[in-house]
């Protein structure tokens, strides 16, 4: 895999992962989750050219059967990405790691280390693992923003785990079946993740995003923080962080707003108070609530 599909880069984040950090979004992702707040990631363009027309600045052309983004012109609108009808997005960069690595250097000395995320960005893991082996060459932390969706104990990903520091893993709920009606996926390498990663020391931080109504809340943060707890009483290492996030509409597909996610708000701080006592009961010392 010489070149990937790049949706994004953050070039100063303070978000992804401890410090300021340059922050790479890959396209493509193994989920399809309810509430995504970046659906435009799921899946790759497929050169339809539903968009082309609707380009009001002309960003977008159809050359030799493929969509082609310039960069320059386009205005940032994502008028392109309301006309899409399969999660995806024309504006993505097909990059090398050699061109990846020129656009760290440039910053650097101003950044702490490296976060990639997605999409999902574990599809690519053979590509990152030598991404990071250059980062490593600058003196730079390496992170990775995961679903959890692929099981990271297997011997294929022994050497991405090797040259990554630190993961930030995503456990959206605890039952199985509600996971699969969540994101068309099954949690098992979820968890199991969550335990080997936890037990590895390569887990810096979980996060679960509390949805009222359609998801046992309260099931997930139990199992998750005993989970944690039991985890960070054993290791030695810097205790795990667990981010507590709550729901919110903002980049939420319209047609899941108007259906399933239909009347459900974001939480207030008075209906987590529970998840708090949970959390002070299973041994969770490090937590924040978004």
């Amino acid at each position: 895999m010489k070149r990937v599909k790049i949706n994004k880069i953050i070039k100063f984040s303070n978000v992804d992962g401890p410090g300021n950090r340059m922050s790479i979004f890959f396209q493509g992702c193994n989920y399809n989750c309810l509430y995504c707040h970046n659906p435009e990631t799921i899946n790759i363009c497929n050169n339809c050219a539903l968009c082309v027309e609707g380009c009001p600045v002309g960003a977008l052309k159809l050359v030799d059967s493929k969509v082609l983004w310039d960069e320059k012109v386009c205005i940032e609108c994502d008028h392109c990405i309301e006309l899409c009808d399969r999660n995806s997005t024309p504006k993505t960069r097909d990059v090398s790691i050699e061109e990846l690595v020129e656009e760290i250097k440039k910053v650097s000395k101003f950044i702490r280390g490296i976060t990639v995320s997605g999409g999902e960005a574990t599809l690519y893991y053979e590509f990152i693992t030598k991404l990071f082996v250059e980062v490593k060459k600058l003196g730079l932390t390496t992170f990775v923003d995961t679903n959890g969706g692929v099981d990271l104990s297997k011997e294929r990903y022994r050497k991405f785990l090797e040259v990554t520091d630190k993961f930030m893993l995503d456990v959206k709920v605890w039952d199985g079946n509600t996971h699969k009606y969540l994101v068309e996926n099954e949690n098992k390498n979820v968890i199991k993740n969550l335990k080997f990663l936890g037990e590895s020391g390569k887990l810096y931080e979980v996060r679960t995003v509390i949805v009222p109504k359609i998801l046992d809340n309260m099931e997930t943060v139990d199992k998750v923080s005993e989970i944690i707890g039991d985890i960070n009483s054993k290791n030695k290492v810097e205790n795990i962080m667990y981010k507590i996030i709550k729901y919110r509409k903002i980049g939420v597909r319209k047609e899941i707003l108007k259906k399933e996610l239909l009347n459900i708000e974001t939480p207030t701080d008075e209906d987590l108070k529970e998840i708090l006592e949970v959390l002070e009961k299973n041994r969770v010392e490090k937590f924040i609530i978004i």
